[in-house]
């Protein structure tokens, strides 16, 4: 099997079913496996793959496990040579498999890859970011961006050059690759795995810091192009339930990642500001 791609959803069945159509009209000599992780929906995303799509996988959650625990349970059962997370909401072209394949299999050094990403107006999404540092998160748990947007832009590779293929330090979950063969390598698992404790953000960044942690690296590519509709799902959460999840994500890659004296400051931080906000 060349590729396994795993679709987490929530919630999207529109987006969901115009994905997975697009991906079955895909172009090229390889073989894929599709799997739909469905986190307890009530649209009837479900049902509406079991129905429409009879050759996907479907796991059916009776609860919404989040996205690192119901991608871990698809890895789990996943064949191919390369793994794709897939957000529900990305729509690739009919060669955007083709393409992203035939990159990765001439550049294994890259553990994980991702192409260029464009808006359904086909502008282009700035989704590679550095590694976050206590300032540019500090800065976006007191709101400072909002105001000064400039202070992020060295978190948010400002000047970076997407129309050239470049290590970086991570690229957005969105279209996620993962060369299997070089994860084992440095690794020495037979499969990668997301850290479950996280529910919703920072998961692919974890992921991303343990792959250099490892000794492996991380790519962005525009040898391939896929239209991301962005936050579909996380459009239905309400603000504060959303700020929660960001919240403890951003804690917890800092306390497993960061010396101590900084998640401290960080914690206190957002007790703050949830103390002035909520």
């Amino acid at each position: 099997m060349d590729l396994s791609i795993i679709i987490v959803s929530w919630n999207v069945k529109a987006a969901l079913q115009a994905n997975l159509s697009a991906l079955l009209k895909s172009s090229g000599v390889f073989d894929f496996e599709v799997f739909v992780v469905d986190n307890n929906s009530s649209d009837g995303s479900a049902e509406m793959v079991r129905n429409n799509f009879p050759s996907i996988r479907l796991i059916a959650n009776a609860e919404n496990l989040g996205f690192a625990k119901a991608n871990n349970q698809a890895i789990k059962l996943s064949q191919g040579r390369f793994i794709l997370l897939l957000n529900p909401d990305m729509l690739v072209q009919s060669d955007t498999l083709e393409k992203m394949l035939a990159w990765a299999q001439n550049n294994p050094q890259a553990v994980v890859a991702s192409p260029q990403l464009l808006d359904p107006a086909g502008k282009n999404i700035r989704h590679v970011r550095r590694f976050p540092k206590i300032f540019d998160q500090l800065m976006i748990a007191l709101k400072i961006p909002h105001l000064l947007p400039v202070v992020l832009n060295n978190y948010l590779c400002a000047g970076f050059n997407y129309q050239a293929a470049a290590r970086v330090d991570s690229v957005r979950g969105s279209f996620f690759l993962i060369n299997r063969a070089s994860y084992r390598k440095i690794s020495g698992s037979q499969a990668p795995s997301l850290d479950e404790g996280y529910f919703l953000w920072f998961e692919e960044v974890d992921f991303c810091r343990q792959v250099y942690q490892l000794g492996g690296e991380v790519w962005y590519t525009p040898a391939a192009t896929a239209i991301d509709q962005v936050g579909q799902s996380f459009k239905q959460l309400k603000t504060k339930q959303a700020q929660a999840y960001f919240r403890n994500s951003m804690l917890r890659y800092f306390e497993k990642w960061q010396p101590g004296w900084r998640y401290r400051i960080l914690n206190l931080t957002w007790q703050i500001v949830r103390r002035l906000i909520f």
